[in-house]
């Protein structure tokens, strides 16, 4: 039996662990409580009064900020926040909940009891090789931790925080359910009152830090992470998440000496591997890649296969953004396009394809870009309008693809609710569903009291139906912020 430790945390409260074998993280040792209800994170070296301030900010100001407030619940999952400090034996520590079971691989696995950190999802052997396929998850899964990691960047910027080191290794995923929790943030950058204590990990340390490691840390030209470093790690998890591999390592030779190529491929001569004006950064397929493929094969799944939003926010990260930090897309702009890359995706109808869902590609001929399987059939596409005036009808830019069982949700009715934290109980219940009914596709009105067939003239009732063809148009709201649909049919 190992000997448990007893102390009072800061707060006055009770903070036991087992004293013995501890896991070491970059900077701190980390023992769990009896019960595996939380962790407790000892740094190795001694804090400075700065590191003080910043860990007594981090459970007290900057938690309630995020905690006290409207939404705090969806937060606790996203967030492994530190809630109390502990001294112990001269160290200084932080008390940490647990992580959720889903972030550990199951029993029934090789890797069982390994947490989910982003490193076994993000690089194509390790996914390949190591992943077992009930933990391997789905392309909507990927999607879905990408607009997770969104979010919780989103609302660490909005308080005025940044991360500094937000990577793989900071990040725990589960992709069968698409949940992720961002871990060890006692390293916050507050600017201009608590610097960055690490510049990053690599792969995600951003070109403009990286091209300035050189100079001393003090020099005016010297760049350190904050708010748009994040921003460009954020874009490489999301990248490496959805397609298995590096957007900046690729083929392309500045120095035979290791460190000296690192220094140029991730800085000063990044180069984004798809750029389409410039492909000399191309990864290059060689024999004995194959537990590689099909990801590294850029031309067989090229980026643009995760849809035009998303498509659009990479070019301003890897290209626009790449070397000028203002231009890269915020938080804010993922968490929209994988909102609406959400809807854009179909399931695949091969039972044994690795992702299980494709991005409609807008094509007339829609084939699954990970297996080549073909969507057979009739495809009903809703394209949203909106007006601000109650009678002038815009494109949105969003639309729908429909599938069996496909919802309508109220934050596609009207223009003015979005689904993110703030989104109310009564809002995420689906309005209505889409079946596939004797060869016809058929939308079910289950709460939409003012939906109304504009092609045919007449209101649906409740748990009533109306049949989709193409160039149907539908209302469905007669409220100012309510939307319109125009519906268009693929065969294939």
């Amino acid at each position: 039996m190992h000997p448990v430790v007893r102390l009072k945390a800061t707060d006055g409260s009770t903070v036991e662990f087992v004293n013995q074998d501890p896991r070491q993280g970059g900077v701190k040792d980390v023992f769990f409580d009896p019960n595996r209800q939380y962790a407790v994170a000892f740094f190795r070296k001694r804090l400075d009064q700065a590191g003080l301030d910043r860990i007594e900010r981090l459970v007290g100001q900057y938690r309630q900020g995020i905690f006290g407030q409207f939404g705090a619940e969806y937060w606790h999952s996203l967030f492994r926040w530190p809630e109390r400090i502990v001294r112990h034996e001269g160290r200084v520590g932080v008390v940490v909940p647990f992580y959720e079971p889903k972030f550990f691989f199951g029993p029934d696995t090789p890797l069982d009891g390994v947490e989910k950190d982003g490193k076994w999802f993000a690089s194509a052997k390790n996914f390949n090789r190591f992943v077992p396929d009930q933990e391997k998850g789905s392309l909507l899964g990927y999607l879905r931790i990408g607009l997770s990691l969104s979010r919780a960047v989103r609302r660490l910027h909005a308080a005025g925080l940044a991360h500094s080191d937000l990577s793989y290794k900071n990040c725990l995923v589960d992709p069968s359910s698409g949940s992720a929790c961002i871990i060890d943030i006692d390293g916050l950058v507050v600017p201009n009152l608590f610097p960055p204590d690490v510049l990053g990990t690599p792969d995600f340390i951003a070109p403009e830090v990286v091209a300035t490691l050189g100079l001393p840390m003090d020099h005016p030209d010297r760049r350190h992470p904050r708010r748009e470093t994040d921003q460009h790690a954020l874009a490489v998890l999301i990248y490496q998440y959805l397609l298995h591999r590096h957007p900046l390592r690729g083929g392309k030779i500045y120095s035979q000496d290791t460190d000296e190529q690192d220094r140029l491929e991730m800085g000063e001569k990044a180069l984004f591997i798809e750029h389409p004006a410039d492909a000399s950064n191309r990864c290059r397929i060689q024999e004995g890649d194959k537990d590689f493929l099909p990801w590294v094969d850029t031309g067989k799944l090229p980026y643009t296969i995760t849809g035009p939003y998303l498509k659009e926010l990479f070019d301003q990260a890897f290209i626009t953004g790449l070397h000028q930090p203002q231009q890269r897309p915020t938080a804010d702009d993922w968490e929209e396009a994988l909102v609406k890359t959400c809807d854009l995706v179909q399931p695949c109808l091969n039972p044994r394809c690795v992702k299980g869902w494709y991005v409609f590609d807008n094509s007339t001929r829609p084939v699954c870009p990970y297996c080549g399987t073909p969507f057979r059939g009739q495809l009903p596409v809703l394209d949203f309008y909106s007006s601000r005036n109650g009678r002038d009808f815009r494109p949105d830019g969003h639309r729908l693809m429909v599938y069996p069982n496909q919802y309508l949700y109220p934050w596609h009715v009207s223009r003015t609710i979005f689904p993110n934290e703030r989104l109310a109980e009564k809002d995420k219940k689906p309005v209505g569903y889409f079946a596939l009914h004797k060869n016809r596709w058929i939308f079910v009105n289950q709460t939409l009291t003012g939906l109304k067939d504009l092609t045919g003239d007449r209101l649906i009732p409740l748990n009533g139906f109306v049949e989709l063809k193409d160039g149907t148009k539908l209302s469905l709201s007669p409220e100012q912020d309510g939307r319109l649909v125009h519906v268009s049919l693929v065969s294939a």
